[in-house]
């Protein structure tokens, strides 16, 4: 995968599929049985020393939680190598899905968000509703209040993305990928969390009302059924965007076939959201709460914090009993940076094999400032809307949580913004021919 120095879009999830170049890709293209079908390019060799150093790396360090903390906390680890693994290789992308369909109306990168959200809500109603779990944990909703923080939280979050080029998911696999570029992302990420925490007691109490899960009050069944004739009518209406604004996407088909494409090339999205929703749905049976990422940001700040002589265990976020447990436990105890450094570990093991690893250097001054600007934002909004697009879109509308589809309506709002605000940095918008993933 090859990227431009140029747009932080390149580093993360957003531009991941290359679509042969091609005059005939216009808004008044038609398909010819002319036009011969795009060739497969050829596949890179495979990176030996970042696969051996990841593989290991993973391996190794699944072993040594393993045996200092337990089972759960290494399965957890290798659970978020899988989640790495899988996001890289079908290039799923959250901030790319929106930009597009608001830009140019492409809506194929939502239609594959129907299908993760429909199996994750699938998996969801079968575990929590049948109380199925592992480690004697009991598995649970994810339901997060409704009010400001959540409105607040979620349009900051939807312009960060576009600024930053990625998501929270997106973030991690790049940076495990090669993406040097996406590390100011993370570390603004970090900085945005720290700012919360820091500013915690202006926020804590704003107007909300408490969270409203569907089964509450029509079962697991109704839920299901709700959430999944909603996702049916977010297809139709993608589709019927896309039909009027824009052709069909044309992909460059993978550089792999057969068995080898699970390893060496690009996963259909289908499968990578099926994939997806698999492993998210095993994180909550092996540690009764949905996959998250965010939080551990937070955690990563405070603690790199105490290591230059800071005190935030003092701060009033932190002082409370359940952050507090959190903050003085080992970083490989906690659930979500488990998962958080399995995708990273993951990701450099798939583009390891894959033969894309590279660092890329040379970042202008424009592409880290909208880093920087865009990871603050995210890190802000995800801790006022308690949750980033896993934890608070995927996993409350997979929990049938009316918070999480708020969280979508306002994310997306900030997306336009972030669209529109991506010209002060000098970074592009798509065109209709451009692929999303």
């Amino acid at each position: 995968m090859t990227t431009t120095p140029t747009d932080p879009v390149g580093e993360a999830d957003s531009v991941d599929r290359p679509v042969a170049a091609s005059p005939a890709l216009s808004l008044n293209w038609r398909p010819t049985l002319s036009v011969p079908p795009p060739r497969a390019p050829e596949a890179e060799p495979v990176r030996w020393w970042p696969l051996g150093v990841a593989l290991i790396g993973a391996l190794g360090l699944a072993a040594f939680v393993w045996s200092e903390h337990g089972a759960l906390p290494a399965v957890l680890l290798l659970l978020g190598v899988g989640l790495g693994f899988t996001l890289f290789h079908s290039r799923f992308g959250f901030t790319s899905a929106w930009r597009q369909f608001l830009a140019v109306g492409n809506g194929t990168g939502l239609r594959a968000h129907a299908v993760l959200l429909g199996t994750t809500a699938t998996l969801f109603a079968l575990v929590i509703g049948t109380g199925t779990g592992l480690f004697g944990n009991e598995p649970a909703p994810s339901a997060g209040p409704i009010g400001i923080a959540l409105f607040a939280g979620a349009f900051l979050f939807g312009i960060g993305m576009q600024l930053g080029g990625a998501c929270a998911s997106g973030t991690l696999f790049a940076v495990g990928s090669g993406q040097s570029a996406i590390l100011i992302t993370l570390f603004g990420f970090i900085v945005g969390s720290v700012i919360y925490s820091a500013a915690w007691p202006l926020v804590a109490d704003l107007p909300q009302i408490p969270p409203i899960l569907l089964s509450d009050h029509v079962g697991w069944g109704g839920s299901w059924a709700i959430t999944i004739a909603a996702l049916i009518a977010m297809v139709v209406v993608t589709r019927a965007v896309q039909n009027r604004r824009v052709p069909p996407p044309v992909g460059a088909p993978p550089s792999a076939a057969g068995l080898a494409r699970i390893l060496r090339g690009s996963w259909p999205l289908i499968a990578g959201a099926l994939m997806l929703a698999v492993l998210g749905a095993a994180v909550l049976v092996v540690s009764g709460g949905a996959w998250g990422i965010t939080s551990a940001f937070n955690l990563w700040g405070a603690k790199a914090l105490q290591l230059l002589g800071f005190h935030p265990e003092t701060w009033a976020f932190w002082d409370r009993p359940g952050q507090a447990e959190q903050l003085a436990a080992p970083i490989l105890q906690d659930k979500n940076s488990l998962t958080d450094i399995g995708i990273i570990l993951g990701a450099a093991v798939a583009a390891g094999a894959a033969g894309t690893w590279k660092l890329h250097t040379g970042l202008s001054w424009k592409l880290v400032a909208a880093g920087l600007i865009g990871g603050i934002l995210m890190g802000i909004g995800a801790r006022l809307a308690g949750g980033c697009n896993i934890g608070a879109y995927l996993a409350g509308i997979g929990s049938g949580s009316v918070h999480g589809w708020l969280w979508a309506v306002f994310a997306l709002a900030g997306t336009w913004v972030g669209l529109r605000a991506r010209s002060l940095f000098g970074l592009g918008v798509p065109k209709p021919s451009d692929s999303v993933c």
